[in-house]
């Protein structure tokens, strides 16, 4: 026991002799103001709240996430108070080391929504403290934080975003403390060479207001700026790419319905296409379903153009299995024939060839040929009357006239509901190709009209 008070004893006295070292090097004038000086106790401690006025220089913004809703930037934060214990003679200030804000008073301001933050040391801390003769105190920082910003993407990529810094105090309500912009709107300097990869400020704005919470009423002053998106590169990036792509889709309209790989690599190769670029447009987003997002209705939009165009050809050819015979004229002899006719008029041919063989058949000695009065040639054998054999030949050919008849009035049927009373499937191709165009532009005219003026 009595080492380790030994060793105690020694351990204070070298704590307060290097107390006294520390004292001995600080000027004559700053060991005078430390002197009764208590730093756990604020200015004007019995005479109301202690003013603070504050002002920012940003220096940049690093990043802004769309993914995470916040931003980066490196600010210089200036803090003045005044500090009646801290009046000197003189009308210089006293511009002292960083290290020594550990002797004085200084507020206790936090920014609101940080996220994460951090003090420049490099090469040493980033601090500064300055005394005028008045007693006023001059603190500032050098701090990079990265602070939450709640983003509306409903108009991405045209959309513009309000971003705020706020500054409260954490300890001190509204009866000790009260924050102050020190030149207004002008406090906050640097947005204007301020120079971003997606972003153009064109507005920033100061205000003064009060945080409410449950252990009282705290000061809080509030930078405003304003973020409009540069959609140049989204032009370049999406949308240029996307409008090429429906055009390519269209390509298959001027190709022969005959050419089935062309016309269904070409569909395929567009829809593959513009996925991908579907998907690589949402990398740099939130997954919410909540936003539903400009971009996201453009791509929607480009798809569905792009697998309408599949869909027509799909269609076409489906009607061009049906008419066959219309293929083949268009393909061969470039005139228009009603299928119909000519599918009847083979019937026809094909039934009366078979029931002239049978009659051939039952009756394979010709009838003689008459003379000019009328009577038989000599030696000729009069033609005997038709026996009761050729009936049931004549029975079979109305039963297949009606079979016929029938089969083509229900072929007709679904033919008309199948091709949507479109005679030609040719004609198909030749709609789309005015359809398709005017009704994109239609698509486009309203897209941006809404996103851009509404």
């Amino acid at each position: 026991m009595p080492d380790l008070q030994l060793r105690y004893g020694i351990f204070e006295n070298s704590l307060l002799s290097a107390e006294v070292k520390e004292g001995e090097i600080l000027p004559p004038t700053i060991q005078k103001l430390m002197k009764g000086y208590n730093k756990y106790l604020r200015p004007f401690f019995d005479n109301g709240p202690v003013t603070v006025g504050m002002s920012l220089d940003i220096a940049s913004i690093d990043t802004i996430s769309e993914i995470n809703m916040d931003y980066t930037a490196t600010i210089f934060l200036r803090q003045r108070w005044t500090d009646e214990r801290l009046v000197f003679e003189g009308n210089k200030s006293l511009s002292l080391d960083g290290r020594l804000v550990e002797l004085l008073w200084v507020p206790d301001t936090f920014i609101v929504d940080s996220k994460k933050s951090f003090l420049h040391d490099i090469t040493v801390e980033n601090r500064l403290i300055r005394i005028f003769p008045n007693g006023t105190v001059l603190y500032a920082l050098r701090i990079t934080t990265t602070v939450a910003c709640n983003m509306d993407l409903t108009k991405y990529p045209m959309d513009k975003q309000t971003c705020t810094l706020q500054l409260e105090s954490w300890g001190y309500n509204v009866n000790d403390v009260m924050f102050y912009w020190t030149r207004g709107n002008e406090s906050v300097s640097g947005l204007d060479t301020l120079r971003l990869a997606q972003y153009t400020v064109e507005d920033h704005y100061t205000s003064v207001s009060e945080a409410v919470y449950e252990t009282g009423n705290y000061p809080k002053l509030v930078f405003h700026f304003e973020l409009k998106r540069s959609i140049l590169y989204f032009i370049l990036e999406t949308y240029v790419p996307s409008s090429l792509l429906v055009v390519l889709s269209w390509v298959s309209f001027w190709i022969s319905q005959s050419s089935v790989p062309a016309r269904i690599c070409i569909g395929v190769t567009t829809v593959l296409t513009m996925t991908t670029l579907m998907m690589g447009a949402r990398t740099s987003l939130p997954n919410a379903n909540c936003f539903i997002k400009a971009i996201d209705v453009y791509l929607g939009i480009c798809f569905s153009f792009i697998f309408g165009a599949l869909i027509e050809y799909a269609v076409a050819h489906f009607c061009t299995l049906h008419h066959p015979d219309c293929n083949n004229a268009l393909m061969y002899g470039g005139h228009h024939m009603d299928c119909e006719d000519d599918m009847n008029g083979i019937v026809t041919t094909i039934a009366s060839n078979s029931s002239r063989s049978k009659r051939r058949k039952d009756t394979p000695t010709p009838a003689p040929a008459t003379t000019p009065t009328g009577e038989p040639p000599t030696g000729a054998v009069p033609c005997s009357p038709p026996t009761p054999e050729d009936k049931p030949a004549e029975t079979l050919t109305e039963p297949l006239n009606r079979c016929i008849k029938t089969l083509s009035l229900i072929r007709r049927i679904l033919r008309s509901v199948n091709c949507c009373h479109i005679k030609n499937p040719h004609y198909i191709d030749n709609y789309s190709r005015v359809t398709f165009p005017l009704s994109f532009v239609l698509v486009n005219l309203l897209y941006w009209t809404y996103y851009l003026y509404f």
